[in-house]
């Protein structure tokens, strides 16, 4: 009964059909028009659901139902729920776009942050779930008073609004603009749900941003700047005349896979140890130049303030919208391999270069797969013959037998561990040796 009263109350009254779009729109509801009986229903289904299920408890005098809501109608951690009016008017007219249009397979990942003020990152949180999730778009949005950090899929038609809502919102309009949003060929199956949040910072490097701002950040250099200055670098470094270092600041996983020819690639699990293996390796740094990239160019707006605060490098430089953007302009430039990406597909290609091996017959392979060990989350590189034969996990100690877990008194399990993360120190200490400048030739 709840569900028929809420559909009812959709309708679009007879004398006001024609302008409301045409004699076939009955229904209207999140600013979508509705034509088919089924139509509707599904959309209500699928959108709200809680709302039904309070309108019902209400009516029944009791609470309503304590399941999981539906991914249309989850509440903002502000409390106010994602279909409140004050959200609702803020999201794009979808009433002209198909819902197949809207929800194909064929789509896009966008990749892009903005560092800006955020009076209340809860309300910009609510709405960005809501956004999302009237668009259809899986992926994750980090937000903060910093600023704002997503990585989500959708549609070709989806991934299009996501970006002029974007560029049209108040609090990015004079700082985002198209250029900033990195597109790669994906759809909302590339992530397992959505997720938003409200933290400390939009890309977590561990340090408070009061204290290391994104404001004291190294120079940008555009991808065709960037591209000359590797140039020179090379250049240079094959006579061993450098005094230029070229820093990759990803993770291990990730340069292992595709790199900067020439760089510097820190033996690090999480961005969080960067400071630290800054700390350990300020003598590196002395006097040189840093050349910084990474996949889209957020955590280098972090990591050359860092940098910088240290004041021991005579320059800091980043490349502007990361490997992202310089592959668009040097598909076949010096950055060789696979890029690597934080959703199910692991890696988007360039070029048909294979940097790495796999980890047990030496073959060149670059397709990560997870740990076959229950427990394990490592990635391990295991082609398709190794496969075969059953070698599937991360290291030996996976390989034997499943990981023993142990608890902590609270009864909140423990990460894993095992013999990559074992044998693997946290913050390594870098000798630049010829080996290094070498790798540039």
């Amino acid at each position: 009964q709840a569900f028929s009263l809420f559909v009812k109350a959709k309708e679009v009254p007879a004398a006001g059909r024609c302008a409301a779009g045409g004699d076939g729109v009955r229904w209207r509801c999140c600013q979508q028009a509705f034509e088919e009986l089924a139509s509707i229903h599904k959309h209500v289904a699928l959108q709200h659901g809680t709302d039904i299920g309070q309108q019902a408890g209400s009516e029944a005098g009791v609470s309503s139902s304590s399941g999981p809501a539906p991914a249309g109608d989850v509440d903002g951690p502000d409390g106010h729920s994602c279909s409140s009016p004050e959200i609702s008017c803020m999201l794009p007219d979808i009433s002209h776009v198909s819902y197949d249009d809207l929800t194909s397979k064929v789509g896009e990942v966008l990749l892009y942050y903005c560092y800006c003020e955020v009076k209340d990152p809860e309300k910009l949180c609510a709405w960005q779930k809501a956004l999302c999730q009237h668009l259809h778009l899986t992926g994750k949005v980090r937000v903060a008073s910093e600023g704002i950090n997503g990585t989500v899929g959708g549609s070709k038609v989806a991934a299009s609004l996501y970006i002029e809502v974007m560029l049209s919102q108040p609090l990015f309009k004079d700082i985002l603009c198209q250029e900033d949003f990195k597109s790669s060929a994906g759809g909302a199956h590339c992530f397992p749900d959505l997720r938003v949040g409200v933290f400390k910072e939009i890309v977590p490097m561990g340090i408070d941003p009061k204290i290391v701002s994104y404001k004291e950040t190294g120079i940008h250099l555009s991808p065709q700047e960037f591209h000359r200055e590797v140039e020179q670098y090379l250049s240079q470094a094959s006579q061993g005349q450098s005094d230029t270092i070229l820093l990759d600041c990803r993770n291990f996983y990730e340069s292992k896979i595709g790199h900067f020819q020439g760089c510097l690639a820190p033996d690090i699990r999480k961005f969080s140890y960067f400071p630290s293996y800054v700390d350990e390796n300020l003598e590196l740094f002395k006097d040189k130049r840093v050349l910084m990239y990474c996949t889209g160019g957020i955590r280098c707006e972090r990591g050359s303030a860092y940098l910088r605060s240290k004041a021991v490098c005579r320059e800091v430089y980043q490349l502007k919208g990361g490997i992202h953007k310089y592959l668009e302009e040097f598909p076949d430039g010096f950055y060789r391999g696979k890029l690597f990406v934080f959703d199910d597909r692991y890696a988007i290609s360039s070029n048909e270069d294979i940097i790495s091996a796999c980890r047990y017959c030496g073959m060149l392979w670059d397709q990560y797969k997870l740990c076959s060990s229950q427990r394990c989350r490592q990635l391990v590189l295991t082609c398709p013959s190794c496969r075969n034969k059953g070698l599937t996990a991360c290291c030996p100690v996976c390989q034997e037998k499943e990981l023993k877990v142990t608890s902590r008194a609270s009864g909140q399990t423990l990460k894993e561990e095992c013999e990559c993360t074992w044998r693997r120190p946290r913050v390594p200490i870098e000798h630049l040796s010829q080996r290094t400048l070498d790798a540039g030739k």
